[in-house]
């Protein structure tokens, strides 16, 4: 994946982008970039990036969240701080977006700096696993909406289905040909396959960049 100084990740509920965009800022600070962690999943306040805060910056990553995350408050508040992902250019930022439309409006204020700037990958997270976006079709729905929502295209994919610690190689493989038509269907394409990395090995090269990741601690 082509290393961009901003990566936002975004897609339907329960894709798996909030797991993506850790183990990114965790791939990104192994390449000796600084990093900093942006949640802007106002969403679901219960299930956060702040979840694994300490590992992050144990890894020397900044993290940036609303101070309700983890609590049982649920006031979509995003701190002032997070304007120092767009405005700090020294530092590589990875943002987590909440799911579908209703979470990307809060990319909305921080869209024209993002653009501006110009150095930016917008990625979909694509999990045919879940119930409402088990084809091409139905993901390229919710792309769309929340592409309207936030005024900001996407610019690849990333094929993360999973059925979390139950998921198998064959369950990846069983999506290869959904995640293609949804290459054709959106003109963008496939950045790389997240896998858990007991399973990376397993899996065939022909299926395209394949992402060893970890799961969260508090996932399933």
């Amino acid at each position: 994946m082509n290393v961009k100084r901003v990566t936002l990740f975004a897609g339907h509920y329960g894709s798996g982008k909030t797991n993506i965009a850790v183990n990114y800022a965790l791939y990104l600070r192994s390449l000796g970039l600084p990093v900093a962690l942006g949640d802007l999943d106002i969403v679901n306040p219960y299930y956060r990036a702040k979840d694994s805060q300490a590992e992050l910056e144990a890894a020397g990553i900044r993290v940036i969240a609303s101070a309700y995350a983890n609590s049982n408050v649920d006031v979509p508040a995003i701190p002032q701080e997070m304007y120092a992902l767009t405005e700090d250019r020294q530092t590589h930022a990875v943002l987590d977006i909440g799911g579908d439309d209703r979470g990307a409006l809060a990319l909305g204020r921080y869209m024209p700096a993002i653009a501006e700037e110009n150095n930016y990958a917008f990625v979909f997270v694509y999990n045919r696993s879940r119930p409402l976006t088990r084809d091409a079709k139905s993901a390229l729905a919710i792309m769309r909406e929340i592409e309207a929502a936030c005024g900001l295209p996407f610019t690849g994919i990333v094929n993360n289905t999973n059925l979390g610690r139950e998921t198998v190689p064959e369950t990846i493989l069983a999506s290869i040909d959904s995640v293609r038509e949804l290459e054709q269907l959106s003109a963008l394409p496939l950045l790389f396959t997240a896998v858990r990395s007991d399973l990376a090995p397993l899996l065939p090269h022909d299926i395209g960049e394949i992402f060893p990741i970890a799961l969260q601690k508090t996932i399933w």
